[in-house]
């Protein structure tokens, strides 16, 4: 399993449109039938930070991701929004779960 966690702050009046986009490409995940795949998004406490994680069984499923054009049209929107804070891509490892993923 590979897990991404990304961070990134928009500008206040860029949040609405990026929580629409970020909703879309989530919901083509969600009616895709590949289930090696689990995305989650949230907003922190200042209302304009971001976090996503991405879960990947495998290789595939990350290709999945980028693939899918509700993704690139979302990065392209907040890449091209001016920024606060560009995006901070980690990989982390999980250590323990009370629940199986895939």
């Amino acid at each position: 399993m590979k897990t991404i966690k990304v961070t990134y702050t928009v500008k206040p009046d860029f949040v609405s449109q990026n929580k629409k986009n970020v909703a879309a490409f989530i919901s083509d995940l969600a009616n895709n039938s590949d289930r090696s795949l689990r995305y989650m998004a949230f907003l922190g406490k200042d209302g304009k930070t971001f976090t996503h994680l991405a879960l990947y069984e495998n290789d595939e499923a990350q290709k999945t991701l980028f693939d899918l054009p509700s993704f690139k049209f979302f990065q392209k929107q907040r890449d091209e929004s001016g920024l606060e804070v560009s995006p901070l891509i980690e990989e982390i490892n999980l250590v323990a779960a009370s629940f199986n993923f895939f």
